[in-house]
């Protein structure tokens, strides 16, 4: 350290001086403002990719949740429909069920008045044949009881007796 500050110069030292500030000034005039521009250029280039990174992601989380919204109504709408078809279903069934109801009592009703109305036919034969028998036992009991005049008087003078008496 001692041998350079005995061989310092100071010209050699203003020589180095004016040296250093001429190029200095040189890279400030020339190449400074063109570092500068395109330090300038880089940085509002990265900005700009973080500005369209941070909407990119902004865009992200909006389609996410317009997603999950939509999934969300595409659920409710879902379980709407499901929900509608269990009523319908059971509004089937409900209906279909009084429909057999009332068909099955219409049924019953319409063979309670077929077998009536057979009922009242037979009963109706019935009586027509009792009526036709009892007719042709009478004819014969008659024809028999008239058959002798002795007889005959009997019965003439029974049924006077008894048309006064009543």
């Amino acid at each position: 350290m001692d041998k350079l500050l005995n061989d310092f110069s100071p010209g050699l030292f203003v020589v180095q001086t004016i040296l250093l500030l001429l190029l200095i000034f040189i890279m400030v005039k020339f190449a400074w403002k063109p570092i500068l521009n395109s330090l300038n250029e880089r940085e509002e280039g990265i900005q700009g990719a973080l500005d369209a990174a941070e909407k990119a992601k902004r865009e992200m989380e909006n389609l996410q949740a317009d997603n999950q919204k939509l999934l969300q109504e595409a659920r409710l709408e879902r379980e709407a429909m499901l929900k509608e078809a269990r009523e319908m279903k059971a509004q089937m069934i409900t209906d279909a069920e009084t429909q057999a109801q009332t068909q099955a009592n219409k049924m019953i009703e319409q063979a309670q008045l077929a077998i009536n109305n057979e009922k009242k036919t037979a009963m109706a034969e019935l009586k027509n044949h009792v009526a036709n028998l009892s007719i042709e036992i009478a004819e014969k009991v008659v024809r028999q009881e008239l058959s002798n005049k002795g007889k005959q008087l009997e019965l003439v003078e029974s049924m006077l007796a008894e048309t006064t008496l009543n």
